[in-house]
This record gives C-alpha cells, sequence and structure tokens, in this order.
C-alpha cells in the first residue's frame, strides 16, 4: 500500500502514450492511490514499442508503475456512467481527474462538475485549441530539427527523446497539485488545460531562443559543441569517446589544471586578445581551445582518464550505449538506491527506478506497473461500495473485465 507525501490522494488518469501517463506516474510514486481507467483490450498504448516477444508493451509497463488498473467498457452508455462515478466518488482526497483525452462526452468537465461541483480536472492537449500534436510534430515547428545533428548536415534532424512531453508530464502533477492545494482554500475546483504546443513555445522563450531570433540572430549547428561555452567530445587513445565540458569558470579551470595546458590557454588568451573566463569566448575560441586538450586525451586511455578526471572537478563523461548503461554503470543498478529489480507481470526481472524525489533523503521502493484490470474488482467496490454480487453481475454482462476475465 501507498504510504507516500501524497497518501490519501486518489486520482482517476484516463489517458495514452507519454505526459498525461508520466505525470499521473509521478504522483503515484510520491503515494497517491492514481485509478487508471482503459477499456476491454487496453489504452491506445497498450502495445506501444518496444514489446516483448508475446507483444506485452515495455513502454506502457514503464508508464504505468505504482497505479491500480480498472477496465470498464467506455464504449457503452452504461460502463461510460460507471467511469464517471469513479471519477467523481467522495472524499476529500478525491475528485481529481488526469487525461489527455478531449474533454467532451463522458469527460467533458461541465456533465462531471454537475455531479461533483469541486471536480479539478487536467485535460493535457496538443495544442491549445484543442488540436493534436506530439514531439515529432511541434519541434519541426520550434525549428529545432535545424540546429540539431552536425555541422555539415543539410536539412532537418530529429532528436529521439520526447523531451515536450516529459515536461509536460512534470507540468500535470504539478498542476493538479496546485489546483488541490487552491481547492483546500476555497473549495472552488476547475478545469486546467495544458497543452503540448504551449509548454515547447514557453521553453523557447525561457532558454532565449525566441529573444535571440528576434534581434535576427539565426542560431547555426554546432555538432557536439556546447552553445555558448565550451565542450565538445573526444577520442581516447583506446578508441572510447568522452564528453568534456568547461561551462562554470570552476570546471574550465579543474580541466586546464588537469590536462596541464593553464599556460598554453593564458598564451592563447593574449594571442587572440580575449578573456577565457569568459564562457562566451570559450565559444568563439573553441577550435583552438580543443586543438591543445585533443592530444592531452588521445595519448591516454578511457580507464587512465578516468582515474585522473575522478575527483577532480572536470565535468565530464564518457559515451556508452543503452546496454553498457544497463550492464557496466553501477549507478544504473541496485547499488543506486533509486532502482530495484522488481517482478513486472508479463515481462519478469525488471531493473525498476522508483520517483527521484528523495523526502528527508529517503527513497521509496518502487511498484511495478499493474496487469490491465488487476484493480477492477477491488476499486469498484471499494470507491463504489459495489457489492460481490453488483460486480459479478456487470462482469458477466461483460462491462468490466479482471487481469483474470
Amino acid at each position: 500500500m501507498n504510504d507516500g507525501i501524497l497518501h490519501g490522494m486518489r486520482v482517476v488518469e484516463v489517458s495514452a502514450f507519454v505526459a498525461a501517463p508520466l505525470g499521473g506516474m509521478t504522483l503515484a510514486q510520491m503515494g497517491a492511490e492514481v485509478i487508471r481507467i482503459d477499456g476491454l483490450e487496453g489504452g491506445l498504448d497498450y502495445r506501444r514499442w518496444p514489446v516483448t516477444e508475446d507483444n506485452t508493451s515495455l513502454f506502457w509497463a514503464g508508464l504505468n508503475k505504482a497505479k491500480r488498473s480498472v477496465v470498464i467498457d467506455i464504449t457503452k452508455a452504461q460502463g461510460r456512467e460507471l467511469a464517471q462515478a469513479l471519477i467523481t466518488a467522495p472524499g476529500k482526497d478525491a475528485g481529481f481527474l488526469l487525461t489527455n483525452f478531449p474533454p467532451r462526452g463522458w469527460l467533458d468537465y461541465e456533465t462531471l462538475r454537475g455531479q461533483r461541483d469541486d471536480l479539478i480536472q487536467l485535460t493535457i492537449q496538443g495544442d491549445r485549441h484543442g488540436g493534436s500534436a506530439v514531439d515529432y510534430t511541434v519541434n519541426p515547428r520550434l525549428g529545432l530539427p535545424y540546429l540539431t545533428g552536425p555541422q555539415d548536415v543539410y536539412g532537418a534532424v530529429n532528436h529521439v527523446l520526447p523531451a515536450w512531453d516529459l515536461i509536460t508530464g512534470q507540468m500535470a502533477a504539478v498542476g493538479l497539485l496546485s489546483a488541490e492545494r487552491q481547492r483546500d482554500r476555497s473549495g472552488v475546483g476547475q478545469h486546467v488545460k495544458l497543452a503540448l504546443e504551449d509548454v515547447a513555445l514557453a521553453v523557447m522563450g525561457h532558454l532565449g531562443f525566441l529573444a535571440e531570433a528576434q534581434r535576427g540572430e539565426q542560431r547555426q549547428r554546432y555538432g557536439n559543441d556546447l552553445f555558448g561555452a565550451f565542450g565538445r567530445d573526444f577520442v581516447t587513445r583506446d578508441g572510447q569517446r568522452i564528453m568534456v565540458v568547461g561551462l562554470t569558470l570552476k570546471q574550465w579551470r579543474s580541466l586546464c589544471e588537469v590536462t596541464g595546458i593553464s599556460e598554453q590557454v593564458d598564451a592563447l588568451a593574449q594571442q587572440l586578445g580575449v578573456d577565457l573566463n569568459r564562457e562566451g569566448e570559450r565559444f568563439e575560441a573553441r577550435k583552438a581551445l580543443a586543438a591543445l586538450i585533443s592530444p592531452w586525451v588521445a595519448s591516454r586511455t578511457l580507464e587512465e582518464i578516468t582515474a585522473i578526471f575522478e575527483d577532480s572537478g572536470v565535468c565530464w563523461s564518457r559515451y556508452q550505449s543503452i546496454c553498457t548503461l544497463l550492464h557496466e554503470d553501477p549507478s544504473c543498478s541496485e547499488q543506486n538506491p533509486l532502482f530495484k529489480l522488481l517482478e513486472q507481470p508479463g515481462i519478469g526481472r525488471v531493473l525498476t527506478p522508483g520517483l527521484p524525489l528523495r523526502f528527508n533523503d529517503q527513497h521509496r521502493t518502487p511498484q511495478p506497473a499493474p496487469q490491465l484490470g488487476a484493480d477492477t474488482e477491488a476499486v469498484l467496490m471499494d470507491v463504489l461500495g459495489l457489492s460481490s454480487g453488483e460486480f459479478g453481475a456487470l462482469h458477466d454482462q461483460g462491462l468490466v473485465r479482471t487481469s483474470v476475465s
């Protein structure tokens, strides 16, 4: 049973793909009871890749940890009424709906509010008009694919991380909790709307991309160089690739000291007439600085560099595959309290992360995702007060399903 900082809070989630499930999982990992409602065959993302040999989704399991799963035939009126009853069920710490489905029909806010006037509903949208959007459609509009990739590449280069989905998911959790705080003070619920595109546009403004363009400056591709400071990749003597960053002055001075180039850097600064203690001027001189560091890296193995850089104040990392991360990196193992090897239904033992937040410096033990419909009977009986006979009748009519149906 959850006993985290949000213990007692009950949230109903009707969702698919990344942002909304991530928001719900964040709340669940903090101790909220998050009840995911799906149709009889699961949601739109129930078979989303990557999958196992028998088509069990690793994606779905990863984004639904610590939740409860209820399966209802929402194509039928009686099933939709059951789902609405779950959403609007009484309780001081209940009455929360998180969804990324259009707020109409049985998910219409005003309709639900008629059953519980202090309902808090957070709806994730593609754009502010309610249109469809995902990272792969938002990024092209932002111009980021023209900044990604090697400098000599022409055209757009997409990247694989759904950044806006991830940020939106976290903002959804924050939005629900903020609305809950207001309701606690005023007794008033509300319909909170959060558009993926707006999240992306806001971040573009926060990071200076929009102001830069407004000044008439078109940012170029810089490959693996860190824009606005010194940072780039180098190849070691044994063919390994590392990333070295001198963003802050402390990081930069540590890098110069351990590589023994401090005097050469001072001479270069005098020659170029620049102050290399300033990050922007390090960026301008990045090629000359890389030429000083590259021979030092190229003459040493990764093991030698690791021993030198460790505890030196240098900001760096090695490039490694996900398989190497999993099998060789202690940070991605049970040596890190974030992780536990758990039995995931339908998949087997999986290295499972918990919540990165540590309250009072304590990690909560991660919990696996439920099997589809695993909690249908318990939730309907506990939350709606159905008897076993009433639940059995619904089951026999095909309106609900359990994990063993």
